[in-house]
């Protein structure tokens, strides 16, 4: 049996000590003033040590109330998380997923979903932010479509969907009629997806080219959207993933200098909660991105592990 002090007295030093006032306090949880300062009183009568400085009207935490807050504000976090869980309309998917992903691939397949399960509503997150993480314990999502190259976090079940494979992109008008040799690639202007630029040397050193095109150069944007859309614009080549520029590529906006894609290491997955990929919505939603990911038409090109 967990020795614990009242719930009560536990919510009103919360709010007191995250306002600093137990009139706001007491506003929040719809009391009275006295009343929140009877139910702090009866907190530090449990633990016989004094929760607050009093100074007048003004209130300030103690150490033991410095101590007491950060570990009841997270408790009740999940508390709150657990209970927003169980209100949660089971109809309703909350799905999060990189900008990229989203603008290039998982819209025109969401499209499909809603086709076939209308009964479903799908609200689709697009988050720049720790966009391969997802902490379904304190983020408001259902389910999440990340690029992976580690092992799931523990409570977590994982649908595997596609391999990210990178090539050279650029403007059918740079191009030209033959694939690309070193030199032209060398006289471009290298787009990169990232600051860091690991993109194009990933692909580089798959390509034993790692070395002799020089790197420094050219402008780098923070997602791999965005460098492709220059490349397609004409300000450069960029270096693309072989699923997000099918469309343009099918569509004749972009061509491929050098039709060799590398194997990058990391895989789109599906992440659902454990405890709820059962569920009919999140089921169904795994099953129909993991059929839509095993017959979408890619472009022919060689491919290097």
């Amino acid at each position: 049996m967990r020795k614990l002090p009242p719930l009560y007295a536990l919510r009103a030093f919360e709010a007191a000590a995250r306002h600093l006032s137990f009139s706001r306090a007491g506003d929040e949880l719809a009391l009275t003033q006295s009343a929140v300062s009877r139910h702090i009183r009866t907190l530090e009568e449990h633990f016989d040590c004094q929760l607050f400085v009093r100074q007048g009207r003004q209130v300030s935490l103690s150490a033991a109330g410095e101590l007491l807050l950060p570990g009841l504000s997270r408790g009740f976090d999940a508390l709150e998380h657990s209970c927003a869980q169980l209100k949660h309309n089971a109809k309703v998917i909350r799905l999060k997923a990189p900008p990229s992903l989203t603008i290039r691939w998982l819209l025109p397949v969401m499209a499909g979903f809603r086709q076939q399960y209308p009964e479903y509503d799908v609200q689709l997150t697009s988050s720049w932010m720790h966009s391969d993480y997802v902490d379904f314990h304190s983020e408001p999502f259902d389910g999440a479509v990340l690029l992976q190259n580690s092992a799931p976090p523990p409570g977590v079940q994982v649908t595997d969907l596609f391999a990210e494979w990178l090539l050279p992109v650029a403007r059918p008008q740079l191009v030209g009629e033959q694939p690309w040799q070193l030199e032209d690639l060398q006289a471009a202007a290298l787009l990169h997806p990232t600051h860091d630029r690991r993109d194009w040397r990933l692909w580089l050193d798959g390509m034993g080219l790692l070395g002799k095109v020089d790197l420094n150069g050219g402008q780098a944007f923070d997602t791999i959207d965005l460098a492709m859309e220059a490349a397609a614009l004409g300000y450069g080549v960029a270096i693309g993933d072989l699923t997000m520029l099918a469309e343009d590529t099918a569509c004749g906006r972009v061509a491929l200098p050098w039709p060799v894609a590398v194997a990058s290491g990391a895989r789109y997955v599906l992440m659902l909660p454990s405890e709820r990929a059962n569920q009919p919505a999140l089921k169904a939603l795994a099953e129909y991105l993991a059929t839509q990911a095993q017959h979408q038409r890619l472009p022919e090109v060689e491919r290097l592990e």
